[in-house]
């Protein structure tokens, strides 16, 4: 029993740093705040379709979508196991060019100026605006994303409510399962100890 006293003093000493956490990051998790923002969907405008098209599906396309933005007309394709973004009035490839993407991008993040501010930097598939958030595109499946400093920041809370404390996803894997085992002995021994103090105690005693 002195062991188990033992072992229980030194799984509460391991595991005061991991509940703490627990805590701390399960109470904000439960408040959210700031999740609206920092998790906001940021998606390409689209219009109503205004042309007249007459698509022939090829025979291994599985799933078609079509969508019309300020670039024209879009055709995304899914092809066995990949995907097609062709020019819906060509069905040719649709390659844009940089200023396209940043006119794509620019009225997308016009939607909501509070968040992203300006376009600041652009390379055609990702950028950052002048307010520190970065911008990400997908041509292929023609959607965007965005991830601010209150993202991150969020997501830090993530890594460290999951034990995940390195940039190594092995050695997270491992401090994961260790955690919950010793969790699960610290609350076995409590339980045990509580069990055994009970059973010693005198009918008067639990009186």
């Amino acid at each position: 029993m002195v062991y188990v006293k033992r072992l229980h003093k030194v799984l509460g000493l391991l595991m005061l740093l991991p509940i703490l956490g627990w805590v701390v990051t399960g109470a904000l998790f439960f408040i959210k705040p700031g999740y609206q923002a920092a998790f906001a969907p940021l998606t390409v405008k689209t219009y109503p379709l205004d042309a007249e098209l007459r698509i022939q599906p090829a025979n291994d396309w599985q799933e078609l979508t079509l969508l019309h933005t300020v670039l024209g007309h879009h055709l995304l394709v899914k092809q066995q196991d990949k995907l097609l973004h062709l020019d819906a009035m060509s069905l040719e490839p649709f390659t844009p060019t940089l200023e396209q993407t940043t006119l794509l991008v620019n009225e997308a993040i016009a939607e909501n100026p509070e968040r992203y501010g300006r376009l600041t930097e652009w390379d055609g598939s990702q950028g950052l605006t002048s307010t520190g958030v970065v911008i990400n595109l997908d041509w292929q499946r023609l959607t965007l994303r965005q991830l601010g400093p209150d993202t991150q920041w969020i997501n830090s809370w993530y890594k460290i409510h999951y034990l995940q404390w390195t940039p190594f996803k092995a050695v997270n894997d491992v401090l994961g399962i260790v955690g919950l085992g010793l969790l699960l002995l610290l609350s076995l021994c409590g339980g045990g100890l509580y069990l055994r103090h009970q059973w010693h105690l005198t009918p008067s005693d639990k009186d």
